[in-house]
């Protein structure tokens, strides 16, 4: 599914460093670190009805991923809510958008990798747009399985959650070329981590198991989604689990920010029925919709 290019975000402002851009003048320094070796941290949001959902858990997250890499001077949750509230009100953003925010290790005195040669301190980017979520909730997903591994901690640990996408890329380029929405990333073990750019659900005869967060990211969605289970009295199980598994599954299902709760319909060419008499995708979606309003923060104009 590719996303298209919506003509109100054409004239949006976005906040680079302490202050807005027009669209076309936003930019970064060709010596910052993010250009220079993809050293950034980032996290995505949605704003839904005058509202950010999960705001605080995003910070908290993208903080503890700046503390992780050693970045000098990472701005308090205060700085980086008034830069988003800045950007959305200026944008008169109020509902149906997401927001990438960024967070670089900043510009260096000259180019190089040693983080010893930035010394102004990170640069924060708030980009909001216009756009709906990434795939469709109702007629979910086709996905195939990618040659490409997802790191383990020994390598990249996913409790990073970092700008250096490019194993991630790759799967999403092998999904592209076999004409299907998204890539199945094993780990190490060949065991099943997560979709290219989003969590793995599935269930199996009323139980939900999940891979554990070992190579995949530790979704925000996904920790909701453990907890509207256990919350409905469903048992659910974090372990290894192998392709075999999600082709003979009752339900497959995928979690995050942008996709939110999405059907898969297909892997690798076997057909996921997502159509069982008890079937738990809806209740949790259910669940889902109602903790929109109660866990996310209120825009404050």
């Amino acid at each position: 599914m590719l996303q298209k290019f919506n003509p109100r975000n054409a004239d949006i402002q976005i906040y680079v460093n302490d202050r807005l851009y027009p669209r076309a003048e936003a930019k970064v320094s060709v010596f910052d670190s993010v250009v220079q070796g993809g050293d950034a941290v980032w996290e995505g949001l949605r704003v839904y009805k005058d509202k950010i959902f999960c705001l605080d858990r995003h910070l908290s997250r993208l903080q503890a991923s700046a503390k992780a890499l050693l970045f000098e001077k990472i701005p308090d949750s205060e700085t980086i809510k008034q830069a988003i509230f800045q950007t959305l009100e200026a944008n008169g953003m109020r509902d149906e958008t997401h927001i990438r925010l960024t967070l670089t290790r900043g510009e260096k005195v000259t180019s190089g990798m040693d983080p010893r040669l930035n010394q102004a301190g990170c640069c924060l980017i708030v980009l909001a747009e216009w756009k709906p979520p990434v795939y469709d909730n109702q007629k979910g997903i086709r996905v195939i399985t990618s040659s490409i591994a997802r790191n383990s901690p020994k390598h990249l640990d996913s409790k990073i959650h970092h700008n250096n996408l490019l194993n991630n890329i790759l799967a999403k380029i092998q999904a592209n070329v076999a004409g299907v929405d998204a890539a199945v990333m094993l780990d190490a073990y060949g065991f099943v981590s997560e979709l290219n750019d989003t969590n793995l659900f599935m269930v199996s005869r009323g139980k939900l198991y999940t891979p554990h967060a070992d190579a995949c990211l530790h979704g925000i969605t996904r920790g909701l989604t453990i907890d509207i289970g256990r919350s409905l009295g469903i048992e659910v199980i974090e372990k290894n689990l192998s392709l075999t598994e999600f082709y003979t599954a009752d339900e497959v299902f995928a979690t995050g920010t942008m996709g939110e709760m999405t059907p898969v319909s297909e892997i690798d060419g076997r057909t996921v029925e997502n159509k069982t008499t008890e079937a738990l995708l809806p209740k949790l979606r259910q669940k889902f919709d109602q903790l929109i309003g109660e866990l996310s923060e209120p825009l404050p104009f």
